[in-house]
């Protein structure tokens, strides 16, 4: 099994910045691509930013130019830099990883979600 813990999340102001955490630990794993989600009030769960194992980004395009992904393998940590927060960016993120464990076949794991909240 592989477990996903985001931090980070919180309240910020429009215009203003966060900076999003999400480590995975287990035993015998290997992890390929991470990413974040969002699921904004009243919404469905929706992509924000993914970064293979080789660091290839992709964004959506609300979120081009503001945020950017990050992955430290040593540490099997992906990390969201969001700048200029806009109230749309509203929601709880989650993280998502595919991963191979010696016991499973590779699946996608999802963290708990951490909720941001930007006021305007």
């Amino acid at each position: 099994q592989v477990q996903l813990v985001e931090s980070g999340g919180g309240l910020a102001q429009a215009g203003g910045s966060l900076r999003l955490s999400c480590a995975a630990s287990g035993s015998d794993f290997s992890i390929d691509a991470m990413g974040w989600y969002r699921q904004p009030p009243g919404k469905q769960r929706e992509l924000v930013a993914g970064i293979t194992s080789a660091g290839k980004t992709h964004y959506a395009d609300s979120v081009k130019g503001r945020f950017t992904i990050s992955r430290d393998n040593a540490k099997n940590t992906v990390y969201l830099q969001m700048n200029s927060l806009k109230p749309e960016d509203t929601g709880v993120y989650y993280c998502n990883a595919g991963a191979n464990t010696t016991m499973s076949a590779y699946r996608a794991y999802w963290g708990q979600g951490t909720q941001v909240t930007v006021s305007s």
